[in-house]
């Protein structure tokens, strides 16, 4: 199902850039609706979706070479106002009469960009001073295509922006989507606004308003039935469902035994005093921990954690008499990995989303949150008066504990842990920090150190404290703490956590590490 009712739509071409997602956040930002879709898609596909505009992204290959990717060339044809950046630059240059070459020092990072001449990307920046952009390329243009003005550059590249005012394409070496570029939301709002001029509809009450006249119409009498975790996607889905259709949704709380302490009781008695679900729980706690008995390997812990969810759903979503429809939290970054140009990503951990279930359970997918972003998914919650602790909760992985508990998950461990973790919660909550961080929470270690506690040597396991600051998920950095918080935190859980006797804070940061252990 399409979600989206709005007048003007940017394609975003996507060439294989880590920075695509950015782009699209930063044009949905400005009020203006955006998809992205492989460079591959024929031009009668393009067409089909109507676009207004298009974003040709950059790429990790070099338009020099032989194979390197490309667009159909009837694209070019359509007359559309193109914005293209870094390979996409290059690949518009070299197609319409240009010459690029293999740059003979790569330039990455912070540069000075200096900008010229009236285009309109430059409307409301000071041109006679030069400013901070981000730059990641190998290749350069020497020469523009004929039409085409030079209207930036740094100290090693002559062509950094280019500019066909009459045929509304322009060109930029640098990444205006990334934070480090200073006037990189202006440049991109003056191609919406002044190029494109396109309309700010985007919004998430006419997103929300549009799902309550679409809902009903795709269910209309039928039964559905959805996961509900206690996270911000799916409680999001299960009450805009609700809102929509009422009692013909059928929430399903899984218990496995592996979440937050007290959080099964307090997930059920929040979401049946506010929304008035159908919710069936199932406390499932001891068949999903005699099933991790043994089991050290985080992809077998995921394995096990998502086959034994899809039984015991199936089990109970049996029961309710006339299902049709399986509700899901899929999100639009889920989506661009399924269509991205370069195919899904290698496995760095497997997804744990309820994936199997259509297939088993033969019921139609409804996924009302597949055109949006985590950010906007938290803006819909907002819309739907969600209170603050709710739609600003911390994620929490799908696999739950299991996979903050390095190594075997034990009766043991999991309640070490879980008393640990409600430590790290509270003493954010009670500094302040809580709503500060992205997230953050505790990792129990799988080894031991020696201490001393009451004139005594002890011998116990160590846990790691991870918190960290994002926008997103995609990228991540620790958070910078003041060394009172965490040493607040470190003595409560030495203090009141039998078990463990020291605390060690992780420093790494989204690349290279993960924001999760396992």
């Amino acid at each position: 199902m399409s979600n989206v009712s709005i007048a003007d739509k940017i394609i975003i071409l996507d060439f294989g850039s880590q920075y695509t997602q950015l782009i699209a956040r930063r044009i949905r930002e400005a009020g203006v609706y955006s998809e992205i879709h492989p460079c591959t898609i024929t031009c009668a596909d393009l067409q089909a979706l109507g676009p207004t505009g298009l974003v040709l992204s950059g790429g990790p290959a070099s338009v020099c070479d032989p194979d390197s990717p490309g667009l159909d060339q009837d694209i070019l044809k359509l007359g559309l106002p193109i914005l293209g950046i870094c390979y996409g630059m290059q690949y518009l240059a070299r197609k319409l009469g240009g010459t690029v070459t293999p740059a003979t020092d790569r330039e990455y990072g912070r540069v000075q960009l200096s900008l010229s001449g009236d285009s309109l990307l430059w409307k409301g920046i000071q041109t006679d001073a030069s400013s901070q952009a981000w730059m990641s390329h190998g290749d350069k243009v020497l020469l523009v295509p004929p039409g085409f003005t030079i209207t930036g550059c740094t100290d090693q590249v002559e062509v950094a922006a280019m500019a066909n005012p009459h045929k509304k394409i322009y060109g930029l070496q640098f990444h205006p989507e990334v934070s480090h570029t200073e006037e990189g939301t202006r440049i991109i709002r003056n191609f919406l606004f002044e190029i494109v001029q396109a309309r700010a509809d985007w919004s998430m009450a006419s997103f929300v308003d549009d799902l309550m006249i679409q809902l009903p119409e795709l269910i209309k009498d039928q039964q559905v039935v959805c996961g509900l975790s206690g996270g911000i996607d799916s409680t999001v889905v299960s009450a805009l469902l609700h809102k929509a259709i009422g009692k013909q949704l059928h929430c399903i709380f899984v218990d496995n035994g592996l979440l937050r302490k007290d959080e099964g009781k307090e997930v059920v008695q929040y979401l049946q005093d506010h929304f008035d679900l159908n919710l069936h729980f199932v406390q499932a706690r001891e068949t999903f921990l005699s099933r991790l008995q043994g089991v050290e390997d985080p992809e077998e812990k995921r394995k096990i954690i998502g086959n034994t969810f899809i039984e015991v759903f199936e089990q109970e979503a049996a029961k309710i008499p006339g299902v049709a429809f399986l509700a899901q939290g899929t999100l639009y970054p889920d989506v661009i990995e399924s269509i991205s140009f370069k195919g899904p990503s290698a496995v760095i951990k497997s997804h744990h989303n309820v994936g199997g279930l259509p297939e088993k359970m033969k019921l139609k997918l409804v996924e009302p949150l597949r055109e949006l972003f985590k950010d906007e998914v938290r803006k819909v919650a907002v819309e739907l008066g969600m209170p603050d602790f709710l739609v600003w909760r911390h994620p929490f992985p799908g696999p739950g504990l299991a996979i903050r508990i390095i190594g075997e998950v034990t009766p043991k461990r999991l309640d070490i842990l879980q008393r640990a973790d409600k430590i790290v919660h509270s003493e954010l909550m009670a500094t302040g920090w809580y709503y500060k961080v992205w997230q953050g929470f505790a990792v129990l270690l799988p080894l031991k150190t020696v201490g001393v506690m009451g004139d005594e040597r002890t011998y116990e396991p160590v846990v790691a404290l991870r918190i960290v600051d994002s926008k997103d998920a995609m990228t991540a950095d620790w958070s910078r703490l003041p060394g009172e918080v965490l040493a607040g935190i470190s003595n409560r859980i030495i203090n009141e956590v039998k078990g463990v006797n020291r605390v060690v804070f992780d420093i790494s940061s989204k690349p290279p590490s993960t924001i999760e252990w396992e």
